[in-house]
């Protein structure tokens, strides 16, 4: 059966031609055929020129693409074999593979891997996905498939989209294992030779913050001898690193008790319990009487804007946290600042982080720019994919 056909108005091709992976719902002329969310479409110029085929999806973005050119099919078992192989190749090249000491790592990242709306995160021998968008939800058999095909060693494949997948799309739709089942108990990985107690059934996200792997290590590098907050610190993974690093005391502060208790867990893996601490208090509310109590503090809040209409309300509070991090800190002391907001560019942070170290009136220099790991890569042409960034200050 052929694809239903969405035609685009005249100049509104040139985006696809550059390879963005977006069709705006204002850049379609018309639609021929039958077309439902999640339906694999053809994207046509407006002289009739195929440009290659997508999911389609109502609302702002029409069509997630999938392939570019005159294609005559995509979607199917080949096209998902394909793209988890060269995924899976990747990582091995980058060293994530098969190695003893890190075994959790993300296999697929979106835009950033030709497959936008579909997230794979890999912990040891299980693999964890999340769709994003009706097409990906529909996808999961094919899915489930090729995982089996392009990733050796696998033992389990759970579906989490049941909070990411629209609800319209996929009504009732319930987390649980497209192959193997859960073991029932602990489930263990190892990052940079640091062990952590993962979650992923319900945890958040797929159940560990893997984009941090690269600065976690970076913060290794300045925690001995320092006296570390970790803020918003879900699971830990910045509390584990300054322990093992040699750390004077480490404390770490959620809001979310069980994000704490997992917090413990890990810190318990560590051996080193004794010198941590963890609050399941609200950030701002602890921050406020601590000062010069750290040298070393880490703002890692969840991100403060999903949407355009919400960004300058999240730059206001990147600098509300911001100031109360630098007020507090002690003299000297460093200050590892993150947002994860995509609306949010690395020029509009600084200057959110910027606007903070004026009114808290402290001395700060940038020591790093930071973002996301390797196997979270962004495509060339959908720079909107690098979605973390941070910086290291020195704060005088």
């Amino acid at each position: 059966m052929s694809a239903a056909i969405v035609t685009l108005k005249p100049g509104k091709d040139q985006s696809l031609r550059r390879l963005h992976p977006w069709v705006f719902s204002g850049a379609i002329a018309r639609m021929q055929g039958e077309v439902t969310e999640g339906q694999v479409v053809a994207v046509h110029a407006h002289n009739g020129e195929p440009l290659g085929m997508g999911h389609y999806a109502p609302g702002s973005i029409a069509v997630r693409m999938l392939a570019f050119g005159d294609v005559a099919a995509v979607a199917d078992e080949a096209f998902w074999i394909e793209k988890l192989s060269n995924a899976y190749k990747l990582r091995h090249s980058l060293g994530l593979t098969g190695q003893g000491n890190t075994n959790v790592y993300r296999l697929v990242h979106a835009e950033g891997d030709g497959v936008p709306g579909l997230i794979i995160d890999v912990y040891g021998d299980v693999a964890v996905v999340q769709a994003h968008s009706a097409g990906m939800y529909l996808a999961r058999p094919h899915i489930a498939a090729a995982l089996q095909a392009a990733v050796p060693g696998l033992r389990a494949i759970y579906d989490k989209s049941s909070e990411t997948v629209p609800q319209k799309a996929a009504p009732g739709a319930k987390n649980d294992y497209l192959f193997g089942e859960s073991t029932g108990h602990e489930h263990l990985v190892q990052e940079n030779g640091h062990r952590f107690a993962v979650d992923w059934e319900t945890g958040q996200k797929t159940g560990f913050f893997i984009d941090q792997r690269d600065n976690r290590a970076l913060l290794a590098r300045y925690a001995p001898g320092r006296r570390v907050l970790n803020t918003f610190c879900y699971t830990g993974g910045f509390s584990v690193y300054a322990l093992q690093a040699g750390a004077e005391l480490v404390h770490s502060v959620d809001s979310s008790k069980k994000a704490v208790e997992l917090t413990d867990r890990n810190a318990e893996l560590t051996g080193l319990q004794d010198k941590h601490e963890s609050y399941a208090q609200d950030v701002f509310t602890f921050l406020k009487d601590r000062h010069n109590q750290y040298d070393l503090i880490v703002l890692d809040p969840p991100a403060f804007a999903k949407h355009l209409s919400a960004r300058h309300n999240a730059l206001m509070g990147y600098k509300r946290l911001n100031v109360a991090g630098i007020k507090q800190i002690a003299p000297g002391g460093l200050l590892f600042t993150f947002s994860c907001s995509q609306v949010v560019s690395m020029e509009l942070f600084e200057g959110a982080i910027m606007a903070a170290a004026i009114e808290a009136g402290r001395p700060a220099r940038i020591l790093h720019r930071l973002t996301q790991p390797a196997d979270h890569p962004v495509s060339l042409f959908h720079p909107e994919g690098e979605y973390l960034k941070g910086l290291v200050l020195a704060v005088d």
